[in-house]
């Protein structure tokens, strides 16, 4: 199927960037790239080299979602850090010119491997694969956020019981079903906050598919999709991470149902602890931390299935994907009575 036509006008896009890019060359021809169902992507391809525009959907769109500004704030200020991040070019605010914000930021030649269970790699090339993830977001929770200038990106402490609220709120806001599990969290997390407060700088989604390879090693050269990105736990990345140890195939790419040993990739409990090493943690993650992230998913997959009610969705099978919100929804339920 071909992929469908932008919903702006190309020729406009590239008059702008030219104005304002001057190293951008040649006719520019605009391709969508990626399945995600966050914020539009697209590949703009010039003689000069290409570059990637990430945009906000067109339409009506929930309370601060969709924030390309931010994503752009972030990785300029990840710049000198060692999290790798791709190079921003280019900020717009002006809607006037395709009709939401978006930025362009250079391309990168890499692999995005969206299914955990890493197809046609070796045991060897899996496990190094799952050690250069823990040691990205290890490294991303490192980072001094003061230091880069992120002061004021979100509201130091108290994250857990902010979040419990602020994705209450988004539930009732982009409800599309009755899905009691995620009522019962509703009412079961304020009372079982995990314990401690801590600040770090926390992607919000923190998977293998938001993570660009090198094309020929096992080695991250970008860390992608910065749409959820704020100050929070870092206890909250690092459960959400660890969902793929509790979702199945069909669910979310999860690794739940294949044999980890023979697939050369670790347990949850050992990567949890790779992750504490490196961070000189003494605890990880409880079932609260992940009943919380799953609670959160599946809120964020029903916004995704009304989006498709209203046809604003990014993505073609929103509608389909925008089920899981049960599946998830049940999934911690059960972590909670764990």
């Amino acid at each position: 199927m071909a992929a469908p036509a932008p919903d702006f006008e190309p020729r406009r896009l590239e008059s702008y960037l030219k104005a304002r890019l001057p190293e951008l060359e040649g006719p520019m021809t605009v391709v969508r790239i990626g399945g995600g169902q966050s914020n539009p992507t697209y590949r703009l391809k010039l003689a000069s080299g290409d570059v990637i525009l990430r945009k906000q959907p067109a339409g009506e769109l929930l309370p601060s979602a969709h924030a390309v500004d931010r994503e752009y704030r972030v990785q300029s200020a990840l710049a000198a850090t060692d999290v790798p991040v791709p190079k921003m070019l280019h900020l717009c605010e002006d809607r006037a010119v395709i009709g939401t914000l978006f930025y362009v930021m250079a391309a990168l030649d890499g692999r995005v491997v969206h299914d955990s269970s890493i197809p046609n790699a070796t045991p060897a090339e899996r496990a190094a694969m799952y050690d250069a993830m823990n040691d990205v977001l290890a490294r991303l929770h490192r980072v001094d956020w003061r230091a880069v200038g992120l002061e004021g990106f979100g509201r130091p402490g108290n994250y857990f019981a902010r979040q419990i609220a602020r994705w209450t709120r988004a539930w009732h806001a982009s409800r599309t079903r009755a899905i009691p599990e995620l009522d019962r969290l509703a009412s079961w997390l304020p009372a079982h906050v995990p314990a401690g407060d801590e600040t770090t700088l926390v992607h919000g989604d923190f998977r293998l598919g938001n993570l660009m390879f090198d094309p020929r090693e096992p080695k991250v050269i970008a860390l992608l999709d910065w749409e959820l990105s704020t100050l929070g736990h870092p206890l909250a990345d690092l459960a959400f991470n660890c969902l793929l140890w509790h979702s199945s195939r069909a669910m979310y790419y999860g690794i739940e149902d294949v044999d980890h040993a023979a697939l050369g990739i670790p347990s949850q409990d050992a990567y949890v602890a790779r992750y504490c090493e490196r961070t000189g943690r003494s605890e990880g993650i409880t079932p609260s931390h992940l009943a919380f992230a799953c609670f959160r998913f599946a809120v964020i997959f029903e916004g995704i299935a009304r989006r498709a009610q209203i046809g604003t969705a990014a993505g073609a099978d929103a509608e389909q994907v925008g089920r899981l919100s049960v599946d998830y929804a049940r999934r911690g339920w059960a972590l909670a009575q764990a």
